[in-house]
């Protein structure tokens, strides 16, 4: 008979290799990308990084509460593409000869950033509404109000006289509040990641410390039953996508911002990134399961890789190859786990 005590250890590490798998397969890509270019540690990057993942962690708190339900929303990335364009062609500088809407005057950079947020709000009703009230599966609803979307924002962009060009010559003010940063000294921190920041406090104290969070995650966990106890289903699936919507509708405003312009393609594929950095941060697709903390690691993590995919040189059509492995590993090792907990 085999000795309990190995028997145990051998159990315990496929476990935690089981538990842990997706995370030694970055950290070992990590690691040749750092022995192929040592420069890649520099604070410089990570700073990059950090930036350029900010508008990615907005977007992915939204998808995640939805994951965390059962659902999902392939309507994100186009509702973000929305925002941008939407918030854009409102915050040009009223001296630039391309402007959308020439005789608008100047608007407080929030105005336009709040009617963004509203819009996305709605769309993210839609969504919910056609979810939990018409009972379409999530992925047949979000596939499309995606399309819906993009068509509305094609058509809104490619309004004459100038037709479907770049949405640029925004106003200085409202680049300052995107890329701008607060400097003390030598230190210097970027608006975009104090954001991001607020956001996810927010969004922490929403799903942790509120009745909102709470039937959440029973919802997630199990809809009939939260339903039995007295859980307004309908009423919360529909909060939580308006709650997604919004977020997306600031998201997209600070990428048109970061940009420094939108088009009607802003945001393409954004949705893909978000589900994938959800799961590989511990959102099980089965619903029930995630934290704030680990859909940021999930962000940061993908946001390392693909930066550091580009700082050594890799074929762009490879890295593509590399994203994709990571998405099937990082959701066939969640399936496993809910298989083995069953």
């Amino acid at each position: 008979m085999e000795n309990p005590k190995k028997f145990l250890d051998s159990k315990l590490r496929k476990d935690w290799l089981m538990n842990n798998a997706i995370y030694v397969v970055l950290v070992t890509l990590f690691i040749i990308i750092i022995a192929i270019e040592p420069e890649f540690l520099s604070i410089d990057n990570f700073s990059n990084i950090l930036t350029q993942s900010s508008t990615r962690i907005i977007i992915a708190l939204g998808v995640g509460a939805i994951l965390i339900t059962q659902g999902t929303d392939l309507s994100a990335g186009r509702t973000v593409g929305l925002a941008a364009v939407l918030s854009a062609s409102l915050l040009q500088a009223t001296d630039y000869a391309y402007r959308m809407y020439p005789d608008l005057q100047k608007l407080p950079v929030l105005v336009p950033i709040l009617i963004a947020m509203v819009v996305c709000a709605l769309i993210g009703l839609l969504n919910g509404f056609i979810v939990s009230v018409l009972k379409v599966p999530p992925f047949i609803a979000t596939l499309g109000m995606m399309i819906i979307v993009y068509g509305l924002n094609s058509i809104y962009y490619d309004r004459p006289p100038y037709g479907a060009q770049p949405i640029g010559g925004l106003d200085p003010d409202f680049s300052k509040f995107v890329t701008g940063s607060f400097q003390k000294g030598a230190f210097e921190l970027p608006y975009l990641i104090i954001y991001a920041f607020i956001v996810t406090a927010i969004i922490w104290v929403l799903w942790n410390k509120t009745r909102f969070g709470k039937n959440m995650y029973a919802i997630g966990g199990n809809p009939e039953a939260a339903s039995v106890s007295g859980v307004n289903v309908t009423k919360y699936i529909i909060l939580i996508y308006m709650l997604a919507g919004a977020l997306y509708g600031f998201a997209g405003t600070l990428e048109a911002g970061r940009v420094g312009s939108a088009t009607n393609n802003t945001g393409n594929m954004y949705e893909l990134d978000a589900i994938a950095a959800c799961v590989v941060g511990g959102v099980s697709l089965s619903g029930g399961v995630g934290t704030v903390p680990g859909i940021i690691t999930g962000v940061l993590i993908f946001q390392v890789i693909n930066y550091g995919l580009a700082f050594i040189g890799l074929n762009p059509y490879l890295q593509y190859i590399v994203k994709g492995l990571i998405i099937i590993g990082a959701v066939a090792i969640d399936i496993r786990k809910y298989i083995r907990k069953k």
